[in-house]
């Protein structure tokens, strides 16, 4: 109570007391002015003579000009400044700092270092206390004049969303933040409610099909605020869509309306619809999870909302609905795709990421950026030209994968052709000791060695089949079971020298194999010494 502001109407009761000779005490008891206060009014009042009966009492204007006037008179006391009820600021001692005051202002200063700054460097000896009641009028903002908006059956309809309540998700086994979507219609004011988990692309989209189909028809305009479901860039004079809501409004032919940005009055009806859902439905129930959540708000819209009387309409919502449902633009025959538009990135594994499922792409596409369009049942993949460049089922559990095996490059494509099968029928057109060698091979009970089969038919490119088929003879005759060794033979021209000098491997009793004959000379090392 110390520091309440007192008004211009109370110093006047005051000082009608005054002349009924009560006392400050008793004034001060009856209205709570302080006595410090009282004794400057009657000052004021004496040196006016305001006490004397028979002279009418000042009006509030003359008062106020009196208690300035005696508070620039002695700047020594404060006690009547807080009297000045948002002092004007032309009558304030600031009022010849005003350009610089009002240009610190608007660049954030303080109002403390605006003092400071008066004091140090223009010589200013007035209390703070007047800075601070000089930067309160500036940031007083004055009401703007509005106007009714009005709207014919059919023209229009305004949608948000709205906090809603916690329940009970058996997919997650806790509690879940719910949002509630609103549609009304801005004739009727008949409305749409549907409670959500989330504020997604195709969950906004989802909501105005449904609403679409709960009222029958479709209104010419939507209007909406600016949510990042449905506007990319929210900027008054360069508005951006997003892409999938544009195609949603091309489907029902309604025009997207968005609101200036901070500027919720422009839907108006909606934002009441909101409060009256959060004030209306929501208390003093009890929800089991989201279907009885909403199938008791669907209740709610036919039944209590909708046959209320309106209180500015003072007309039920339905009743106003029977008119305004045969202004409603026909619901396509083809209902819009449920899709969303969202960038990616063509991973090294040819695959790009969207809602937690990979999606293959072409190889030469990887490390670059490209445009998914996800249906309710399709996964279309654009590349920076808008050519599509790849099409999958849209999977619907996380980490999922659709491959196509032609998007992978061609040596992938070509190990992935390669099973033990493929291996085993290639190696039979190759030869019989080519076939023994990939059945010796694959028949390891120890190691995997697909990928060393896989390398010993590709000698057959390089080499031919015959060669080949030839070395894996020798390998069979020297009982040996080694890629390596009959690549090295290839490369080394041996399985060749067979013919020039009718070698063939020479097999002693203790199981040693060589290629070399007993008659033929060990190389002699010429950097040997005797």
């Amino acid at each position: 109570m110390a520091n309440r502001r007192i008004e211009m109407q109370e110093y006047r009761q005051a000082l009608y007391r005054m002349r009924l000779s009560e006392s400050d005490r008793q004034i001060n008891k009856d209205m709570g002015l302080g006595r410090p206060k009282l004794k400057h009014l009657r000052s004021i009042a004496a040196q006016e003579n305001w006490l004397d009966p028979d002279i009418p009492l000042p009006g509030e204007a003359m008062l106020k000009e009196a208690i300035r006037a005696r508070f620039l008179a002695n700047k020594q006391s404060n006690v009547l400044e807080s009297a000045l009820i948002k002092e004007d600021n032309q009558h304030s001692t600031l009022f010849p700092f005003a350009t610089l005051i009002e240009d610190w202002f608007k660049k954030g200063v303080s109002g403390k270092a605006i003092y400071k700054a008066l004091v140090r460097n223009q010589g200013y000896q007035g209390h703070y206390s007047s800075v601070r009641r000089y930067l309160q009028n500036l940031r007083i903002v004055k009401p703007k004049a509005t106007m009714i908006l009005e709207f014919a059956p059919g023209e229009a309809c305004q949608v948000d969303f709205g906090a809603g309540p916690l329940v009970y998700d058996d997919q997650v086994g806790k509690m879940v933040k719910t949002w509630f979507f609103v549609m009304t219609l801005c004739f009727s004011r008949h409305q749409y409610v549907e409670f959500v988990l989330n504020q997604a692309v195709d969950t906004w989209l989802n909501c105005h099909h449904h609403a679409f189909r709960h009222f029958g028809g479709v209104p010419k305009r939507v209007i909406i605020d600016n949510p990042k479901c449905a506007i990319t860039r929210a900027v008054t004079d360069d508005v951006l869509v997003q892409r999938a809501y544009a195609e949603c409004a091309e489907g029902y032919s309604f025009l997207i309306s968005p609101c200036p940005v901070a500027d919720p009055q422009k839907k108006g009806r909606v934002e009441s619809g909101v409060k009256y859902v959060k004030s209306n439905f929501l208390p003093t129930r009890e929800f089991v999870g989201l279907l009885d959540l909403n199938r008791q708000a669907m209740q709610w819209v036919m039944q209590e909302a909708g046959e209320r009387t309106h209180g500015t309409t003072y007309e039920k919502p339905l009743t106003l609905f029977l008119l305004e449902g045969e202004h409603l633009q026909a619901l396509p025959g083809r209902v819009p795709d449920v899709c969303a538009w969202a960038k990616a990135k063509v991973h090294s594994d040819t695959h790009i990421q969207f809602h937690s499922c990979l999606y293959s792409v072409p190889s030469r596409w990887i490390n670059t950026e490209v445009m998914v369009r996800a249906g309710s049942s399709t996964v279309d993949i654009f590349n920076g030209k808008q050519e599509l460049i790849a099409s999958h089922l849209r999977l619907k559990r996380k980490g999922e994968r659709s491959t196509v095996e032609a998007h992978y490059p061609p040596e992938a494509q070509a190990w992935l052709m390669q099973t033990p099968q493929y291996c085993l029928e290639h190696a039979s057109l190759i030869g019989p000791s080519c076939l023994a060698l990939v059945i010796k091979l694959l028949g390891d009970k120890v190691l995997d060695r697909l990928r060393s089969v896989q390398g010993l038919l590709r000698l057959k490119d390089k080499f031919g089949a015959e060669r080949l088929e030839g070395a894996c003879v020798l390998m069979k005759e020297a009982d040996i079971v080694s890629v390596r060794t009959v690549r090295q033979m290839l490369e080394k021209g041996l399985d060749q020298q067979k013919e020039k000098n009718d070698l063939t491997p020479s097999v002693y009793r203790n199981g040693g194999h060589f290629y070399r004959s007993p008659n033929e000379q060990k190389p002699v090392n010429m950097g040997a010494t005797a």
